[in-house]
């Protein structure tokens, strides 16, 4: 990092600042979540490969009937590592910061790689996707929430769904290695796009700890000098800025009504009692956003799409293979519109907008499924695929970033990092459960495995219209304000609350603001101890 000595410049990351910065914060972070979609499709197309079944017969559901929950939980005991990584943030990533937990993640990961790709035995395939799930898990818990703390209130929802977004890339990414390989013989076919992850954390290592820490988190740590270099890095604007002194003003006063300034002394009863900022309220809808986007069924489809287009739908290999690869495309793609809207509509509505579509999505598979595989019907097979497209694009759009979003944003930064620790928690359990029931469920109850999906967003639908307040447009202290309204036992008043309360509109720097903000700065500081 370049410290600046004039005030007329900013110090600079990397030879970056202002919105380069922000933007290039946002690139790291989505190289990140690029890595998280690659490592939750690679394996969907690779398990009916002959060199996969060959290596691993015990999990071959063609060669063995009751082979079904073997292979479910050997998938899903990936997410057993990162449910394991999530919670271990809790006891050190408010101690050594966001950007080392993001370094040792990317670490585990490369070794769990390697345990997979080299894996001869089942046993040594599940080690390596708990190894990498521990990783990834740091990561996902991790990444969001330091992508926030550096972002501006007016730009942070596009910022992060850039990383929402880069998970489906990485997923169409995975299904393409697969395709590919698909037309190779032996182990290559599946060794190489399961090696081909390492990648991604190679590539973040070596620059991450060079770029800003989160500024919110270096004042928990009384670091002000360091808050106050990353704050005007980030702004563009020189460290003794108005908008700089503000924002280092507006935290602190935050941390001081929690009474944890100094940052070491987080007792874990805060996360179960409400306090000046209604922490377990907040700590609560960040888990449920979280818990909601895995039982919408998404990863039903992401795990096992390939399988599902061949061996439930009755396509042929490559067809499938084609179709999946496709269907992670129109899933990427998908997930862009939410990019354009996030900040200019709101979280809500694309929360609602995604629910309503997907419970219609999963009713209509239920049917179409129903009719393609017990009356054979051609027209209803097509149908069930162009749905699987159809869920996919109302996930994208509505919950795919904002699982990761939300939690981010909601919870005050005196357990900001604890609080995504349990939500992600959430996220990879229920993760879990569903990767692990979906292999039984299909061959126990078979289309009506959609059918449960389809009730499940449908409840959600309710929930979220009266227990989910706006966030969009306000600074994550402006929230801190929102919820000191609210009666925790009275959570459903939080919505209109919070549309009430305005947003927070972004500041043009020019020379007459800055002498007008240097006169009110003036005027809030002369009876109190300034901050610089």
């Amino acid at each position: 990092m370049t410290k600046s000595t004039s005030t007329e410049d900013s110090p600079t990351f990397i030879g970056l600042r202002g919105k380069m910065l922000q933007n290039t914060v946002s690139l790291m972070a989505s190289v990140g979540f690029l890595l998280f979609g690659y490592d939750q499709g690679v394996m969907g197309s690779l398990l009916t490969l002959d060199s996969f079944k060959k290596t691993f017969p015990s999990i071959d559901t063609s060669r063995h009937s009751d082979a079904a929950t073997m292979q479910g939980f050997t998938i899903a005991v990936y997410e057993i590592g990162c449910l394991f990584g999530a919670l271990s943030t809790m006891g050190y990533g408010d101690k050594i910061g966001r950007r080392k937990c993001i370094f040792i993640g990317c670490a585990i990961m490369i070794v769990g790689a390697v345990l997979q790709c080299s894996a001869f035995t089942v046993g040594h395939l599940i080690v390596g996707r708990i190894v990498t799930g521990v990783g990834n898990g740091i990561n996902t818990s991790t990444i969001p929430m330091w992508q926030a703390e550096c972002s501006r209130p007016e730009g942070r929802g596009r910022l992060v769904m850039i990383s929402g977004a880069l998970i489906t890339g990485g997923i169409a990414f995975s299904y393409w290695v697969d395709f590919g390989f698909y037309f190779t013989s032996g182990p290559i076919s599946w060794r190489f796009p399961v090696a081909f992850q390492l990648i991604f954390p190679i590539l973040i290592m070596p620059f991450i700890l060079r770029f800003p820490e989160s500024p919110r988190w270096l004042i928990k740590k009384s670091r002000l000098d360091d808050a106050r270099l990353v704050f005007a890095a980030l702004d563009g604007t020189p460290v003794d800025h108005p908008e700089v002194k503000s924002q280092l003003r507006d935290v602190q006063k935050s941390l001081e009504e929690e009474h944890i300034a100094g940052g070491d002394s987080f007792n874990f009863k805060r996360l179960f009692s409400q306090g000046e900022h209604r922490d377990f309220h907040r700590l609560m809808l960040g888990l449920w956003a979280q818990i909601f986007q895995q039982i919408s069924g998404v990863n039903l489809i992401v795990y096992y799409a390939g399988t599902i287009f061949e061996n439930y739908i009755g396509m042929t290999a490559l067809n499938s293979r084609i179709l999946a690869a496709c269907n992670g495309t129109a899933f990427f793609l998908a997930a862009w519109i939410a990019f354009i809207f996030i900040d200019n509509i709101g979280r809500r509505k694309l929360m609602l907008f995604g629910l309503v579509g997907q419970t219609l999505s999963m009713a209509m598979l239920t049917v179409t499924t129903w009719e393609s595989e017990n009356k054979g019907n051609t027209g209803a097979a097509i149908g069930a695929a162009v749905l699987l497209f159809v869920y996919n694009t109302f996930f994208g759009i509505g919950w795919l970033g904002m699982g990761w979003l939300y939690p981010a944003e909601v919870p005050p930064l005196s357990i900001r990092a604890p609080a995504n620790a349990i939500s992600t928690a959430g996220n990879w359990s229920f993760n879990f459960l569903v990767v692990m029931i979906t292999p039984v469920a299909f061959e126990s109850i078979k289309s009506f495995t959609y059918l449960i999906f389809a009730a499940l967003n449908l409840l959600m639908i309710p929930a979220v219209y009266f227990l989910f307040p706006e966030t969009a447009g306000r600074s994550l202290e402006d929230l801190d304000a929102i919820f000191a309204q609210c009666n925790p036992w009275k959570p459903w008043t939080i919505v209109k609350i919070a549309s009430r309360h305005p947003e927070t509109k972004a500041k043009v720097v020019t020379a007459d603001s800055l002498l007008e903000q240097g006169k009110v700065e003036a005027e809030m500081y002369e009876d109190s101890e300034d901050v610089s």
